[in-house]
């Protein structure tokens, strides 16, 4: 299919992977999340959220999205219509996660209400690897493999240049990348994989694995030296808005990234949840934390912050 294919994204992922194929005039349809790059600000948003998660805490957005999920109802709305009159030829989403995107039944049904059927990519990336895949994926969906192959080369080329300076580090610290703090969530996905090339270990987290619940005991034993704040969805300004209520969690003050403050948060939305081409900003900026003494950060200021035990 050539470049003149209308594209309708159910990802933020995904549009950004759009847009660093140079193929942002060919969006048509967004969702109500996708906002970067700034170019896509303002298109036609053919996806939103089912649960007004703006008002919810933590725990009653969990429990609002399990008991959905449990039930059998997305916690998205496809705007059918819209959808109809954006007469996409390509649309990209995904059966990963639930949380993440419409999948499965929803896009089912959104499509069999379409008079033209459009090429469906399912991307359903859980390593670093499948990510990359994915971005080769919509290069031949859109007639722009070659500029997919060149960034691919160019960007993901990037981690083994983390890789290989992290190995000759003198230590490994232990690390936990929280991906939710109530009840708190261990990371799954990529981002064990991310910890491991910049440098650090995760035990508690899983490669290629979903996220999951994890015993606030067992984050205590394994005493991690950095910490690493990244609730899903989230930018900055609200993880640190969040950040506070974690002090009331037993023995948070004896974690060993506390008491030598090396506990940040960071910008989860746009470097680690979402699996875009900001994912290789995202590991340069673990390494930059796990091993500030070896990998500096140019990226943007508001990508993270450390929080002194006096802050939270």
């Amino acid at each position: 299919m050539g470049t003149a294919a209308r594209i309708v994204s159910f990802l933020p992922s995904a549009t950004e992977m759009v847009c660093v194929l140079g193929l942002a005039d060919r969006l048509v349809g967004v969702t109500h999340e996708c906002d970067y790059p700034p170019v896509v600000k303002g298109k036609p948003v053919v996806v939103r959220s089912a649960i007004a998660v703006e008002q919810l805490t933590q725990a009653e957005v969990d429990q609002a999205v399990s008991e959905r999920v449990e039930n059998g109802r997305s916690v998205y709305q496809v705007d059918e219509n819209l959808l109809r009159e954006l007469a996409p030829d390509v649309i990209l989403t995904q059966e990963l996660c639930q949380v993440c995107a419409p999948s499965g039944n929803e896009v089912t049904q959104a499509l069999n209400a379409l008079p033209k059927k459009p090429q469906i990519l399912w991307l359903t990336p859980r390593t670093l690897a499948d990510i990359a895949d994915n971005l080769r994926d919509i290069g031949v969906a859109t007639g722009c493999q070659s500029a997919a192959e060149t960034w691919i080369t160019a960007n993901f080329g990037k981690l083994k240049e983390i890789s290989t300076i992290a190995d000759q580090c003198g230590s490994r610290p232990r690390v936990f990348c929280m991906e939710w703090f109530d009840p708190v969530y261990s990371s799954g996905h990529w981002i064990p994989e991310m910890v491991r090339i910049a440098g650090g270990v995760d035990e508690l987290g899983q490669e290629g694995q979903y996220s999951t619940p994890v015993a606030w005991e067992k984050v205590r034993d394994w005493a991690p030296q950095v910490l690493v704040l990244m609730p899903c969805g989230h930018h900055l300004e609200k993880v640190l808005e969040l950040a506070p209520q974690l002090t009331r969690l037993p023995g948070w003050s004896d974690l060993p990234a506390v008491q030598k403050n090396q506990v940040y948060a960071v910008d989860a939305s746009s470097y680690f949840a979402r699996p875009g081409p900001r994912i290789v900003q995202g590991t340069e900026l673990l390494a930059h934390l796990i091993h500030p003494e070896r990998f500096a950060w140019t990226g943007p200021e508001m990508a993270y912050r450390r929080l002194p035990q006096a802050d939270i």
